[in-house]
């Protein structure tokens, strides 16, 4: 069944006005981490009497929706991330969130309409569909780790057989510009992982250092060896990004404190830098703890793996993009960028493609744009036909494509 660019692209337009509404209640009614209530039983209801297998998840609120086609043919698995973050929304948007605290900062309430768009816009096509669709609606993503749970609980079996692809579609506040789409192959996010690191001394009498074994200068000189071991020890060509983003230590300013803590994060592009980071950093910490005669205990916190668009399907979804919404629409992205994502535990397993799409509203420069995360984030919902009708198409045409060469 090859996509009539036109005739999708017009079902989604109908579909706008619905995707929209879904998308600004899912504003209004954010939720974090990996129960939310409201969010899976919104969602529940705009699937409600579509022709679905649905399975809820039992250690987090996900939906897992599977459509057969009326062909014979493999799966292929289309996901949306439905959590919000803890940030205190700064818009002042009609539909804002009406809870303290908490906001849709990354896009994933439009992630979450634009996936019940492709639902619909593919169970209007059910009875040409050259085999299965599993819609993966998962909770966790910033930070809690939903995928892994999911995949736990057999998202990527839950039409019977795995995947023979799976994409993903996330939108960007700044940028890029309104309805750009852009990928790339091989890694496309960095791995993310956190050190906790205690370096402890002797506290004393702040006028009688010498009675005392200070570790705030010995953690004051660890940060500054991490920040040059990243920039001096690992190839600029495939880099890490340290950041040490708290450091906490003593309640007095005439007391010398037991201990200093760091907490920092390591961010990389491949799995060997990764690995080498982390055991470096622990090594290095540990070793000027030890010359100034104090102890540093280093706490790894395993985080997501590296993003890696897998080439065929990146190339894949590339073709597709440039067909359905016209080359001028598309770029490839010079570089991966350094956020993580969950995804990257289902592109381990399955040949993958992560994109982007623009989503910056039109009476904003994109190169000035408040980005994803920050309070002030906006994302214009005029992307949600356009990006429903996109997942749409990376299913059908990659379902056909098999049919067509169960080889490629």
């Amino acid at each position: 069944m090859p996509v009539d660019p036109a005739d999708l692209r017009a079902s989604a337009a109908r579909l706008q006005p619905e995707l929209t509404a879904l998308r600004r209640a899912l504003h209004q009614e954010p939720e974090i981490g990996l129960e939310l209530p409201l969010t899976q039983a919104r969602l529940l209801a705009a699937l409600d009497g579509l022709p679905l297998e649905v399975t809820l998840g039992r250690r987090l609120s996900s939906v897992t929706a599977v459509l057969r086609g009326g062909r014979p043919g493999p799966v292929v698995l289309l996901r949306a991330d439905l959590d919000a973050l803890p940030v205190q929304e700064a818009t002042d948007l009609p539909y804002a969130s009406e809870l303290p605290g908490v906001m849709h900062a990354c896009g994933h309430d439009l992630h979450t309409a634009a996936l019940v768009g492709a639902v619909r816009l593919l169970a209007e096509r059910r009875a040409e569909l050259a085999g299965s669709v599993v819609f993966m609606f998962q909770p966790g993503e910033e930070g809690g780790g939903g995928a892994g749970i999911m995949i736990a609980e057999g998202v990527l079996t839950a039409a019977g057989e795995p995947p023979v692809a799976a994409y993903a579609l996330h939108v960007a506040a700044a940028v890029l510009p309104l309805g750009l789409v852009a990928t790339r192959p091989g890694p496309i996010m960095a791995s993310s992982d956190t050190l906790t690191i205690t370096v402890r001394g002797r506290g004393g009498h702040g006028s009688s250092p010498h009675f005392a074994l200070d570790p705030i200068p010995v953690a004051c000189e660890a940060v500054l060896a991490l920040q040059t071991m990243a920039t001096r020890r690992f190839d600029p060509q495939d880099p890490v990004v340290l950041t040490v983003g708290s450091f906490h230590a003593g309640t007095a300013e005439n007391v010398i404190p037991d201990q200093a803590v760091l907490g920092a994060t390591i961010r990389a592009f491949s799995p060997e830098a990764r690995e080498r980071a982390l055991t470096e950093a622990a090594t290095l910490v540990r070793g000027i703890a030890a010359a100034h005669g104090l102890t540093a205990e280093v706490e790894q916190h395993t985080g997501y793996p590296v993003t890696v668009n897998h080439p065929a399907e990146t190339a894949f979804a590339t073709r597709t993009a440039r067909q359905l919404l016209g080359p001028e629409r598309f770029v490839e992205m010079p570089r991966p960028v350094t956020g993580s994502e969950d995804f990257s535990m289902v592109a381990e397993r399955i040949p993958s493609a992560y994109l982007l799409i623009g989503a910056c509203p039109p009476d904003r420069d994109p190169a000035k744009a408040p980005y994803n995360h920050a309070p002030q984030a906006a994302f214009d919902d005029s992307v949600l036909g356009d990006a429903a009708a996109l997942l749409a198409a990376l299913a059908i045409e990659r379902l056909d494509q098999h049919a067509a060469d169960p080889a490629g």
